[in-house]
């Protein structure tokens, strides 16, 4: 049990960590290709499995917190859903950067 409490905290600590990190060059705003950068999504329907990680990621750590990391289930579920969650943020950030660069 212990190993799945740390597994969940490190993971979600790192994911938050990378997702503030990512936000400072949008909030400098020193940048002029990012305030002309335009995301743009053709079919919108591709934006229902990112919106399902992201709820499940808010719940199973809403959960986690609230039973204080006890559960191995849920710990090591939100540590998948996290990795999967990280894997996609980092696929955007490499997207992004390509097209500012």
């Amino acid at each position: 049990m212990k190993i799945s409490q740390i597994a969940a905290k490190a993971v979600v600590r790192v994911f938050l960590l990378l997702l503030l990190i990512s936000t400072i060059p949008f909030l400098e705003g020193n940048n002029p290709k990012l305030q002309n950068f335009q995301f743009v999504v053709h079919r919108k329907w591709t934006l229902v499995f990112p919106s399902i990680l992201i709820v499940g990621f808010v719940t199973l750590l809403v959960l986690c917190t609230i039973k204080k990391y006890k559960q191995i289930d849920l710990n090591w579920l939100l540590v998948v859903n996290t990795l999967v969650l990280l894997a996609y943020f980092l696929t955007i950030a490499l997207v992004v950067y390509r097209q500012i660069s």
